[in-house]
């Protein structure tokens, strides 16, 4: 019995042992990790919310970057080849809606897939209903974003529009953090802020199927795409959102609380 007793000792000491060695050189793995040498030139040039911090503001914003980038694997599908543009656009579309937020992370995400094209919502490159940018896996992919990479390119280089398909997925992600995508990302709303939330999607979603608005009409498809749609105006175009649309500004404002708006 004494025998049985010092085994069973023996065994639960050297898990220990295991599970502290290889957190240790889990640790080490994630704080080796360095952005790649284009990081400052894209930024820089195609990331206007990175631009309008201030120098510490960067550094911080450059950390969680690289925090995202160590965590989170990126990986192209059918012969697509992930190049550092591709995980630069990637870790800043994930940063820019969390910014304000310090201490949060996607801990709903292992990886990220890279598509050559559009697909359809049975991830298939080929066949009918090809019209998928970006999407935000269930099922056999939970944990799992698939994007398309010119998709996720354009929404970057291409700053006079409204559309940006990473943080219109990122923001899909902070919605689901509470435990449903449904439009309403309760962690970032008080209980007065989501009642009023409510009220101005069902609004708004009515006012773009009467065409009464310039959002994108894919906002009106559900209260998710709602919120997705508007994250993605509110950080690629701040300024003439909040012109158009101040009482939906305010209150992503008051969810994003972003250092640079």
């Amino acid at each position: 019995m004494l025998l049985k007793g010092i085994i069973i000792l023996l065994s639960v000491a050297i898990l220990l042992v295991f599970l502290y060695l290889r957190g240790r050189k889990k640790k080490a793995k994630l704080a080796a990790y360095r952005l790649p040498q284009v990081t400052s030139f894209l930024l820089y040039n195609y990331v206007p919310f990175y631009v309008a911090l201030s120098h510490e503001e960067k550094a911080k914003f450059e950390e969680r970057m690289r925090d995202f980038l160590s965590r989170t694997k990126i990986t192209g599908v059918d012969g697509v080849t992930v190049h550092d543009i591709d995980r630069v656009f990637i870790a800043a579309a994930a940063i820019i809606p969390l910014f304000g937020h310090a201490d949060w992370r996607y801990y709903n995400l292992n990886e990220i897939l890279l598509y050559s094209d559009t697909f359809n919502r049975q991830y298939d490159i080929d066949g009918p209903g090809r019209d998928v940018l970006g999407l935000v896996g269930e099922g056999v992919l939970h944990r799992q974003m698939i994007l398309s990479q010119p998709a996720l390119r354009a929404g970057f280089i291409y700053p006079d529009n409204m559309h940006n398909t990473a943080i219109h997925e990122f923001a899909h992600l902070v919605d689901k953090a509470d435990g449903a995508i449904d439009g309403v990302p309760q962690y970032l709303l008080d209980k007065s802020s989501s009642k009023e939330w409510r009220s101005y999607m069902q609004t708004y979603i009515r006012a773009i199927k009467e065409g009464y608005t310039d959002i994108n009409p894919y906002g009106a498809t559900n209260e998710a795409e709602f919120f997705a749609v508007i994250s993605e105006y509110y950080f690629k175009q701040p300024q003439l959102f909040q012109q158009q649309y101040p009482e939906l500004y305010h209150l992503l404002h008051k969810m994003y609380k972003p250092v640079a708006a």
